[in-house]
């Protein structure tokens, strides 16, 4: 089976098919067909639907490969050599490479990976760390607090509805392969938040001084976007507002600088 015929059928099959990749580029080999499904999973309807995500870039992916990560599908240039491809890689040619890939320059390599949706378990905001995203719509920042929770070891991480597309490439790409690493839950807020019989932190203007907490190892820090802040019915749910003093004249501190100050707090003053 060559790369054609696999794209083919990764897409309508439950699980991945394999398939004997093309070793070395010999010329055009992608057809019309196969571009256009590949540009629509960079749109969130056709994702959707397909129960399929893209992601582009060398270290990414290889970080992904490293970890054990299964990918439906990788399409790769001469220039990319990790040892992971199997046989999902499918070799294509620097310019078959730029008519798939979004990036202005594009990557050596790009792979296709199913949409996996996590549920929430009874009891489970009760124990461990969880950062809690409402309303966050840029993309660069989800991804970015998605590499902050992995590096702090948080348990999970929530996002409301509202907030960027999971899955979309610019937040797989500012997550650093983070996204296939970190437990994520889509869940609205100010219906799974009350109750928790745990601390609710919620990261505004005002609030108690993040570097005078009380220990805790089990919690949930809410952050709310730069520009919104958090909503009224977020707000309603926390049991204790924080805030990182500014000592400069700056408006406000964007949602992943935030974040990670807070929680590299949390896990000092557990120590």
């Amino acid at each position: 089976m060559g790369c054609r015929d696999h794209a083919k059928q990764s897409v309508g099959d439950a699980s991945p098919v394999a398939f004997r990749g093309r070793e070395a580029p010999t010329g055009p080999m992608l057809t019309r067909a196969d571009i256009s499904r590949l540009h629509g999973l960079y749109e969130k309807r056709t994702r959707e639907a397909a129960g399929l995500f893209i992601m582009e870039g060398e270290k990414a992916i290889g970080e992904l490969l490293d970890s054990h990560y299964s990918f439906v599908e990788i399409y790769a240039t001469e220039a990319w050599r990790h040892p992971g491809g199997g046989d999902r890689l499918c070799r294509v040619t620097p310019e078959e490479m730029s008519r798939i890939s979004r990036f202005p320059a594009p990557a050596s390599v790009l792979a296709v990976g199913r949409i996996n949706r996590s549920t929430l378990g009874v009891g489970e905001l009760a124990q461990g760390l969880t950062l809690a995203l409402d309303r966050i719509q840029d993309a660069g920042n989800v991804g970015t607090l998605l590499r902050i929770a992995e590096w702090f070891a948080v348990d999970r991480v929530l996002m409301s509805p509202d907030c960027a597309d999971l899955f979309s490439l610019k937040v797989i790409s500012a997550s650093m392969g983070s996204v296939a690493r970190v437990r994520v839950i889509s869940a609205q807020l100010d219906q799974v938040l009350p109750g928790l019989g745990v601390p609710v932190l919620g990261c505004d203007m005002e609030g108690t001084d993040v570097h005078f907490l009380q220990p805790v190892r089990d919690a949930v820090v809410v952050i709310g976007s730069e520009g919104l802040g958090l909503s009224a019915e977020v707000l309603s749910c926390v049991s204790q507002r924080i805030t990182i003093p500014r000592q400069g004249g700056a408006e406000s501190l964007n949602a992943a600088v935030a974040a990670a100050v807070v929680f590299d707090n949390l896990r000092r003053i557990a120590q």
